[in-house]
């Protein structure tokens, strides 16, 4: 019946949106189906829209994809508010299940169980708090006690914060000292404190962008190709976020218009299909192609 598929895909739906990823094995023996049946459910929710990602053989869908966006925005509760709440449920020292309960919805949902350590999850929650603000109203803000495994060093580092990134695990900031932008883990800060300082240097800041290969830059190249049948059902296989890039054409070709960090990603993938592709751009992109596919000539 209808409805018990539906149920099953809601249940799948529950399980890839959790925080925690699983193998496509591991899901099938949970809810009780085929991998080609699994692998259908897949196509289903991207075909939805869900963002259906797969990272070292785990798959998760991300909570990025627009049916999420569009559900907390009813709900209208943004993570800096449900940090709050999540500060004051633990500040209240309450043991009744309700609380218990409200608490593991939180931790599922915003992803605030990275910590197990109580007292490390609630300086890390106020951490992500106190950057927020920053961001929000372009406040300067010092990182104390900052520790660097590089240079094994703890300092205090004044900075412009103005990005948070993964999952709220990291924040991008513009360091005046060093006239540098640079990325910060929030696990490494003793503490974060908002000065009433405005930035100074926004016009120097610069997003850190990762593509579909997890290549990391400030800046993006937009590269753009033919997909024949085989390079295009590998593409969104290995590399579920590259859908909504694809566009398709007449006589089963697809149009990848990309944008990525390096061409390194994008490269392998197209040297390994090379005669299921036609690359039409960027310019640099087909240098590099070239570049490569001569080295590979000269070293058989």
């Amino acid at each position: 019946m209808r409805h018990d598929k539906l149920e099953r895909e809601l249940n799948l739906l529950l399980l890839l949106a959790g925080n925690r990823g699983y193998t496509s094995e591991q899901i099938c023996n949970k809810m009780g189906i085929s991998r080609r049946n699994f692998y259908y459910y897949l196509e289903f929710f991207r075909d939805c829209g869900f963002i259906v990602e797969k990272v070292g053989g785990v798959f998760s869908i991300d909570r990025q994809s627009p049916f999420f966006t569009r559900l907390q925005e009813r709900i209208d509760f943004t993570e800096d508010e449900m940090l709050t709440v999540r500060r004051l449920l633990e500040a209240s020292n309450k043991s009744d299940a309700i609380t218990a309960n409200l608490m593991k919805k939180l931790d599922r949902f915003y992803d605030f169980n990275i910590l197990t350590d109580n007292e490390l999850r609630e300086q890390s929650a106020h951490n992500v708090s106190e950057l927020h603000r920053a961001i929000k109203f372009k406040r300067m803000a010092v990182l104390h006690r900052y520790t660097s495994p590089h240079s094994k060093t703890e300092q205090d580092r004044l900075v412009e914060p103005f990005m948070l990134m993964n999952n709220n695990n990291e924040v991008r900031c513009y360091e005046p000292r060093s006239g540098m932008n640079k990325t910060f883990k929030v696990s490494r800060m003793a503490d974060v404190e908002v000065l009433d300082d405005q930035w100074m240097n926004e016009e120097r800041h610069r997003m850190m962008y990762t593509d579909i290969f997890m290549f990391s830059d400030e800046q993006q190249q937009e590269v753009e190709m033919t997909l024949g049948p085989l390079s295009y059902n590998i593409l969104k296989e290995e590399y579920p976020a590259s859908a909504k890039y694809i566009t398709a054409l007449p006589e089963r070709r697809w149009l990848l218009r990309l944008p990525v960090c390096s061409y390194a990603g994008i490269g392998r993938f197209v040297l390994g299909l090379y005669d299921d592709i036609s690359v039409k751009g960027d310019e640099g992109f087909l240098n590099y192609l070239k570049e490569k596919i001569e080295n590979m000539k000269s070293h058989p």
